[in-house]
């Protein structure tokens, strides 16, 4: 019978011009075997859709957590459900393939999906190209720069209200999470809007989206060149400029808070810079229950805000 020809007993098959022929040893069977599910197409490395997720992630790639304008990107589960939560504009969520599904990461995939915001599945590899230890739970968002809006357009939409203009400066500020509280406090107090220096300070970023509740969607945030000259023309448009420093001259009980005002606070650490105090009306302080006791830059901003917005009901 036909078989292997290194085996005793070959013949030659009918038809052939060769001799024994030897046999495939049952490859050609087990080739007919099935090979499981078809991958999905992001899988397939030549695939079109593929292809498009891999350059959109070599676009991401080297952009992660900078204090610039550039794409920013959040890593981990917490981090990425939250900054959905909180209405963070983002445009892609990167899953890595094969990443083991949570209640986190369906949420995510979830809150993602119904805002219209591409889901992409790339390899782990990728992911690990993006973050710098590698700590990303195979999962990671992608944050736009933030659109922020010019001073003088903040001033002349505050002035336009028919409250009186409450905006809120900020200097020598450096932690996202108390420019996102501070952006928190305006909104709930009646403010109309932020303004931050272009240099030395805390940007909008992904973290001060998170701490601001999604109440930086709703306020507009400024950035000024230049935050004394800034102040001047706000000060020449008829503006009160009050500092917030714990060495004020007028303790809050004393001010005034129901005319057009700038509320400019300082860092607990550094305080109000020389030539923002200069440029200050008036130098406010929070009274205190003990001389020791100090508060938050942003929790300070809040207590005053409280009282200008307790004054004008009143």
């Amino acid at each position: 019978m036909a078989g292997n020809s290194q085996r005793r007993g070959a013949v030659r098959k009918d038809g052939s011009k060769k001799g024994p022929v030897v046999g495939s040893g049952g490859v050609r069977r087990r080739g007919l075997e099935g090979k499981g599910a078809t991958p999905p197409a992001i899988a397939r490395p030549h695939h079109p859709a593929a292809k498009r997720a891999a350059k959109a992630a070599k676009q991401a790639r080297g952009r992660q957590v900078r204090k610039t304008d550039e794409t920013e990107i959040v890593l981990g589960r917490n981090p990425v459900v939250e900054c959905l939560r909180a209405g963070v504009p983002a445009t892609a969520l990167y899953v890595a393939l094969g990443a083991e599904t949570d209640e986190r990461m369906t949420e995510a995939v979830t809150r993602a999906a119904d805002s219209g915001i591409a889901i992409l599945e790339v390899p782990r590899v990728d992911l690990d190209r993006m973050s710098t230890n590698g700590l990303h739970q195979g999962i990671a968002l992608q944050v736009p720069p933030y659109d922020y809006a010019h001073p003088d357009d903040m001033l002349r939409s505050a002035k336009s209200e028919d409250a009186p203009a409450l905006l809120v400066a900020l200097d020598n500020i450096s932690d996202p999470r108390n420019l996102g509280a501070i952006v928190r406090s305006v909104a709930a107090f009646g403010g109309h809007g932020v303004l931050i220096p272009q240099r030395r300070s805390a940007s909008v970023t992904a973290v001060a989206w998170r701490t601001s509740a999604g109440a930086a969607a709703r306020l507009r945030v400024a950035r000024a060149t230049n935050l004394t000259r800034t102040l001047k023309s706000w000060a020449d448009a008829g503006l009160l400029i009050v500092g917030l420093d714990a060495e004020g001259d007028t303790e809050l009980d004393e001010m005034d808070g129901t005319q057009p005002m700038v509320v400019v606070v300082g860092s607990e650490g550094k305080g109000l810079s020389r030539l923002v105090r200069e440029t200050c009306d008036g130098i406010v302080s929070i009274p205190m229950a003990g001389k020791t006791e100090s508060l938050n830059a942003s929790v300070a901003a809040g207590v005053v805000l409280a009282e200008i917005a307790r004054q004008r009901r009143s």
